[in-house]
């Protein structure tokens, strides 16, 4: 695969609405799959609210768009109103990758 970018999403979680959060991780993870340039996602969560989200995409101007979708927009602005305490943004361009899989 060709050099592609990995935007980190690192979040702290507030207490509050947890179902209205899942519900709208759900539809924003089925709404990225759908915008050009997108080529997957992993997320973990651990007990305490902590969480890590990566993305990964073909190019700058995909992830661009996508932080510029309007349905995003709005998934984001609910996200600093009620459901992070903090998070944080990175955005990585992947120059090598590989991996191991056990038979």
């Amino acid at each position: 695969m060709e050099t592609y970018y990995a935007v980190i999403f690192t979040s702290e979680r507030t207490e509050e609405d947890g179902e209205g959060y899942a519900k709208m991780a759900e539809l924003m993870d089925e709404l990225a799959q759908k915008q050009p340039g997108f080529l997957r996602v992993e997320s973990a969560r651990n007990a305490e609210g902590k969480g890590i989200t990566v993305s990964y995409w073909e190019s700058l101007e995909a992830i661009q768009a996508w932080k510029e979708n309007s349905k995003h927009l709005v998934a984001q602005q609910f996200g600093k109103e009620k459901w992070y305490m903090q998070y944080n943004v990175e955005i990585c361009k992947v120059m090598k990758d590989y991996s191991f899989t056990k038979n």
